[in-house]
């Protein structure tokens, strides 16, 4: 993937370090800039597919960067930013951006953001029995490949069983799935014949992710997912 340019725009070294070396590790060929004035002339230089933007830059607004390169430039950009309002990603979007990632942040997140966005330009093969590997229900967000469950932006942490159930019941949505079912399809031979761990599971499940209105009770059925 070293066709695919990313230019990395913050100017705290810690966060500079980590992105840097994430990325790096899987083969994106990557250049950094601590300042607006350094960006601008790496943009024009270096010719990035893909920009991670900081808001909040030493010399200039991340805000004002990402105008000027969008209105120049076919450049992606990723803003990354501790304001978390939703006018604040709204005007970051409204300039231009194609994302918005509020910092602290997960790493794993930012890759497959970035991969998302490549895979759509077409630098990214997608992969043999492809499957989509971002899913969205409502303001629910299911990064596949990463495993990473997100809640209006905001990581939801869940069991990796709660994860293979959510999967399960997005992948059969609009069906009516008895317990039995969900017991065999999500555990097999773990838990066979004690339904009463779906129900725990669903439980966690609504109460983690404020999904009571799509993943329903089926009375003497089981549950259904419905979108």
């Amino acid at each position: 993937m070293k066709d695919n340019r990313i230019l990395i725009v913050e100017d705290e070294e810690a966060i500079v370090d980590l992105i840097a070396y994430s990325l790096k590790k899987e083969e994106f060929n990557v250049k950094i800039a601590n300042n607006g004035v350094e960006a601008l002339k790496l943009v024009d230089e270096f010719k990035p597919n893909l920009m991670l933007l900081d808001w909040m830059l030493p010399d200039v607004s991340g805000l004002d960067i990402c105008k000027l390169v969008t209105e120049r430039n076919n450049i992606h950009i990723i803003i990354l930013t501790a304001k978390s309002d939703i006018s604040d990603k709204v005007m970051g979007l409204e300039v231009g951006a194609d994302d918005y990632i509020t910092k602290p942040f997960d790493m794993r997140e930012v890759i497959a953001r970035i991969k998302t966005i490549f895979r759509r330009m077409g630098n990214i093969p997608n992969k043999p029995n492809y499957e989509e590997q971002v899913i969205q229900i409502k303001d629910i967000t299911i990064f596949q490949e990463e495993r990473v469950v997100k809640k209006n932006d905001r990581i939801v942490e869940i069991t990796p069983k709660e994860y293979e159930l959510l999967v399960y019941f997005y992948n059969n949505r609009n069906k009516a799935i008895s317990r039995t079912q969900i017991l065999d399809s999500v555990w097999s031979y773990e838990y066979a014949g004690d339904t009463r761990t779906v129900d725990i599971h669903v439980q966690r499940l609504r109460k983690k992710l404020g999904i009571n209105d799509i993943l329903q009770t089926i009375f003497g059925v089981g549950y259904k997912m419905v979108k």
